[in-house]
Parts: structure tokens; C-alpha cells; sequence
């Protein structure tokens, strides 16, 4: 078996799909480098990145594939699933080998596992468009901080884009310390170190807009009046918003909280 190492991104992962055919490996799982800790029986292979590379292993599936199967794989890379690399590689390697087109196979464990898995990422893209919400700064910075299950950005950048194009926004993913920011222009991916301060609110009513209370305090009741308490349905509630997205959500802070805490 031979081991192919690459960083973690989709790019990356395309240029080892490449090495395994340039290479001959008959036998190979792709490992991301974080993941992998060694074997002494074994010499794992780094796959070398080039754009030519990558754009040539995806040219190939654009061939063999619709513009929505081909939209499925990445959706599927995104959730980062245990294994989802080497899912695609079998996935990949069935396309490639098949005089026929194999997109409606669900007969093939790959196919329908890439096909689960991007069901998965495309759930979760829709609830963190619903479930962002945004926070001014005193410099008009409009922010959010998410945590979803899946590295969803990437999906959810073209909606907020369209949506917020007259105002600069950064969302950032806490669980994957990185963002998507909007300068009014375009989107970029940036990092940021956040202080452990955001973690107990104190670094957010720092650096929060002197309205910004006020529109979380009218937010709040805002939805404390649309509660119908006779229908409260906690069940159907807590299925169509998980209690994992609670604590970045304003109307989900409790009303006599200190402005800009963060739950």
C-alpha cells in the first residue's frame, strides 16, 4: 500500500490523484499530513503541487461528468469526512475506467457514499445561511462567528456576497480558525488569531459599534414577541435549529446578558 501525502486542501488533493497515475501506484491511500503518523514498513509519497497538475485531473472529470456531480465532489471533499480522500480517489479511478457514464451507479458504495456526503455539506451550508448573524464593529466591520460541522465557507461566500455586496463583512470559522472576509470588492480567505477574550464576550463589547446593543436588545425582542407560547414545540424547534448553533445566536442570549457576550 502506498501512502500519498497532501495538505489537506482540494487542489492538493487533485495533484496526488495526478502522482497516483504518474506513478503507477496500483495499491495507495491519500492521507492528509496533519492525519498521518507514520508507518516504519512504509515511505509515504509527498504529492507534488502544481496547478498544471490539478487542473489537468479535474479537466479529465469535467469530461466524464455534469457540472453537478462535479459541484457533488467538492461539496463531498468539504466535510472532511474520515477517509472522504480516498472515497473520491475509488470514485474518481470508477470514472476513469468506465467506458459509461456512472454519475446514477448507486449500486457502487463510492458513489452513493460521495453522493451522502454531499447531501451532508449541502444541509449544512443551508442552516449556516440561515443561522448567521451579524455583529457591527466601531469601525462598520459587520462579523460573525460560526462553528459549523463541515468547512462550509468556501459554499456559503457567493450567497453573502450577493446578499451584503454594499457592506464589508468577515465570517469567521472558530472550529477551523479561518474566515471569508468581503472588502466590497471581493472575497478572501484571511486568518486570524483571535484573543481568548472572545471566548468569554469581554474582546467583542470592545470592539463592538456603540448601536450594536441596542440592535441585539430589539432583535431579542423581536422574537420574544413572534413566540407563540401555546405552540411552543421544542422537539421541531431544536431539528430545524441544533442546539450546536445556539451560542453565536443573539436571540439565543439570554436578555440580561452583558452586551457582546458570547455563548
Amino acid at each position: 500500500m502506498q501512502v500519498v501525502i497532501y495538505d489537506g486542501s482540494f487542489d492538493h488533493w487533485l495533484c496526488a490523484v495526478f502522482d497516483i497515475y504518474e506513478y503507477k501506484f496500483a495499491d495507495a491511500e491519500i492521507w492528509r499530513e496533519c492525519d498521518y503518523n507514520g508507518n516504519i514498513f512504509q515511505q509515504p509519497h509527498y504529492a507534488n503541487f502544481t496547478t498544471e497538475h490539478s487542473e489537468r485531473v479535474w479537466k479529465g472529470l469535467q469530461k466524464k461528468l455534469s457540472p453537478f456531480t462535479m459541484r457533488q465532489l467538492y461539496m463531498a471533499f468539504l466535510t472532511g469526512l474520515p477517509s472522504i480522500e480516498n472515497s473520491l480517489l475509488r470514485y474518481t479511478r470508477y470514472v476513469f475506467e468506465s467506458p459509461v457514464n456512472v454519475e446514477s451507479d448507486f449500486s457502487h458504495p463510492d458513489v452513493v457514499s460521495i453522493s451522502m456526503a454531499a447531501k451532508k455539506a449541502g444541509r449544512e451550508k443551508h442552516r449556516m445561511e440561515a443561522f448567521v448573524r451579524f455583529q457591527k464593529t466601531g469601525d462598520d466591520l459587520y462579523y460573525s462567528i460560526i462553528e459549523p460541522d463541515f468547512n462550509v465557507l468556501p459554499l456559503i461566500s457567493p450567497h453573502f456576497q450577493k446578499r451584503y455586496a454594499d457592506q464589508s463583512w468577515l465570517i469567521y470559522d472558530a472550529k477551523r480558525r479561518y474566515g471569508i472576509y468581503y472588502d466590497l470588492n471581493e472575497v478572501n480567505n484571511v486568518e486570524i488569531s483571535f484573543s481568548e477574550n472572545v471566548n468569554n464576550g469581554k474582546l467583542v463589547a470592545e470592539i463592538a459599534d456603540e448601536q450594536e446593543g441596542l440592535y441585539q436588545q430589539l432583535w431579542h425582542q423581536y422574537f420574544t414577541s413572534v413566540n407563540i407560547t401555546a405552540r411552543k414545540n421544542t422537539r421541531l424547534h431544536i431539528q430545524h435549529m441544533p442546539r450546536r448553533y445556539w451560542k453565536y445566536l443573539p436571540e439565543k442570549i439570554p436578555y440580561n446578558a452583558p452586551h457582546g457576550t458570547v455563548f
